[in-house]
């Protein structure tokens, strides 16, 4: 199993967004390292849904559904989506000042490439962010 982070502005798709619909397409992602990373995701996978710009915290897990296919949203052909389900809301949000002020998370790939939008993490880096949410 791998472990994403993904990033979405809560005033365009929030958490509460995606478990009002149940499952959602993860759509306009248009950046060729994040659409790397969305190719490499595995039905099973567990990703961070963090809201980005509003908040900037962790807020809930998601499981990835279904696997790359054509985005919905792009006519050229050339992007690609991935479809996921919420799987249970944060008991409380993990910040990004808690995320850099902790040494265990200095190694994120979201702390070096802030502006990417879908990125790896590593079991202990989601494990870690998890106990964060509960302490």
């Amino acid at each position: 199993m791998n472990y994403w982070l993904m990033k979405s502005e809560p005033d365009v798709f929030s958490y509460d967004d995606l478990v009002e619909k149940g499952k959602a397409e993860w759509d306009g992602v248009r950046n060729h390292a994040a659409q790397l990373n969305m190719k490499a995701m595995r039905k099973g996978d567990l990703a961070l849904f963090y809201h980005s710009n509003i908040g900037l915290e962790a807020v809930g897990i998601m499981e990835i559904v279904e696997e790359a296919a054509p985005d919905s949203t792009d006519e050229t052909g050339k992007w690609i989506a991935v479809h996921v389900a919420p799987r249970e809301k944060l008991a409380k949000p993990v910040t990004l000042k808690t995320i850099k002020a902790d040494p265990a998370l200095a190694g994120m790939v979201m702390i070096r490439q802030s502006r990417l939008s879908v990125s790896p993490l590593t079991e202990a880096e989601f494990r870690h962010i998890l106990s964060l949410s509960r302490a």
